[in-house]
């Protein structure tokens, strides 16, 4: 039987938020700070208000579109120019009000978030970016964010997995039965291709919606291909479940596809974007992230552990700062005195170090950057690395042990996971759709 925080994973894969997903990218997030001006500079002139849409008696205003736009061009580390943020738009609004539909059914139904699970949330995000508490709302605030932006969007997901949890009911249990049934399909499949797929899905609710939708979803692809990150795309705008997993569909053949969707990814090469595809319900971007053949995906799998010594400032080589060298001094000794991994874990906590130790299951094929990956490969067993240095810290790691693993053999908890996935993702779009059929949404002229 799956427990409440199995079920959270199971709705939001490795990350129970949206920006956790992808992680908030450090050097989006990690902006230098202004250089003072020779003259004061003059506040900006704060926009004036005005509605944009109201949903069943609830406004949503300029001002929660321009936050959120700013919130999805930080989180991707694209400059969050007039322009950019004009065209991102038309489809915040269209979020919002999703999730203020979300947020009403939550309400309406009892379910009270905690603030206390909301912050611990966010810390979750500040500890997957090296970030001390406290630093995402500065960082956030800075760059013309408000911080309620961010915490209204983390209450509305953390409250619809406990809604979606609540409707599930017993169905949330997966039984031995499916698991043994879906062991007997993987069984009679090997040999055959698979897929690893992630996807932003687009709703289309009428024909005159469609435009609009085409045309956002060539603004996202367009991004896409210019670099912006697509687990932060899919967990900003997807209107699917899988968007609280950055999109990730995870390993899937062409039978568990849409027609259209498996015709693309059949024919794409590892790494492309899609252009838009039509299916039931609206529009799909997908990228590939992997071939395999089901049955045969031997890959060596490293079980890691690191101590993480933040820098108090960014890192300039030619002029390093005390606390800087002081930092590099304390890696160096813990790189020659550290023998095990017990010994690294307990570093860790003893430097309060503000990264996980254990890095958990590490595929050194997708190590990256290479010289990186080859430094892993080559290191003894309970031996430490020599300091590794970055703009924002040092990390001193140490691996535990090296196995040559068949990724593509699911455990009876991971074939779990998978179904009661599908299980929520659907439950989700069906929940989503009855809620705008029902509601009264007012438009107010344009975002």
């Amino acid at each position: 039987m799956l427990t409440s925080s199995k079920f959270a994973a199971a709705c939001s894969g490795a990350a129970l938020l949206a920006l956790a997903g992808a992680g908030l990218a450090p050097a989006a997030l990690a902006a230098r700070p202004p250089r003072p001006p020779s003259v004061p500079a003059a506040a900006p002139a704060a926009p004036a208000v005005r509605l944009v849409a109201v949903v069943n008696g609830s406004p949503i205003t300029n001002v929660d579109v321009d936050n959120r736009a700013r919130l999805f061009a930080l989180s991707a580390g694209l400059p969050p120019n007039p322009a950019l943020l004009d065209r991102l738009k038309p489809q915040i609004v269209r979020q919002l009000v999703d999730e203020r539909l979300r947020l009403q059914a939550v309400e309406k139904a009892h379910i009270v978030v905690p603030d206390k699970a909301i912050a611990d949330a966010i810390r979750e995000i500040e500890q997957r970016n090296g970030m001390p508490p406290g630093a995402l709302r500065q960082r956030l605030e800075r760059t013309g964010v408000s911080f309620t932006t961010l915490v209204d969007q983390v209450r509305t997901q953390l409250g619809w997995t406990q809604l979606l949890r609540q409707t599930l009911g017993a169905r949330a249990t997966i039984s031995n039965a499916e698991v043994a049934t879906r062991q007997r399909l993987m069984a009679q499949q090997n040999g055959q291709p698979e897929y690893h797929v992630a996807e932003i899905f687009i709703p289309i609710e009428s024909a005159a919606g469609r435009t609009d939708a085409q045309s956002f979803a060539n603004t996202v692809i367009g991004d896409l291909r210019a670099g912006a990150p697509f687990p932060v795309a899919a967990a900003q705008f997807s209107q699917s479940q899988t968007a609280l997993a950055g999109g990730d569909l995870g390993w899937v053949q062409v039978n568990q596809l849409d027609p259209a969707v498996a015709k693309i990814v059949t024919e794409m090469p590892v790494g492309a974007v899609s252009n838009p595809i039509a299916v039931p319900g609206g529009l799909d971007i997908v990228t590939l992230a992997g071939k395999r053949t089901v049955g045969q995906d031997i890959h060596t799998v490293l079980s890691v552990r690191q101590v993480f010594l933040p820098f108090s400032s960014p890192l300039n080589p030619t002029a390093p700062t005390a606390q800087q060298v002081q930092t590099l001094q304390r890696a160096r000794q813990i790189s020659a005195t550290v023998k095990s991994c017990p010994q690294m874990e307990q570093v860790a906590v003893q430097d309060h170090s503000p990264r996980p130790a254990d890095l958990g299951q590490v595929d050194l094929d997708h190590v990256q950057p290479i010289t990186f990956r080859q430094m892993l490969a080559g290191l003894p067993l309970d031996k430490a690395t020599q300091p590794v240095v970055a703009p924002d810290g040092i990390a001193v790691l140490i691996v535990c042990s090296r196995d040559r693993k068949n990724l593509a053999q699911l455990t009876p908890q991971e074939i779990r996971m998978q179904l009661l996935s599908q299980r929520v993702d659907l439950l989700s779009r069906q929940l989503q759709q009855d809620l705008r059929s029902q509601a009264q949404i007012e438009m107010r002229g344009t975002a």
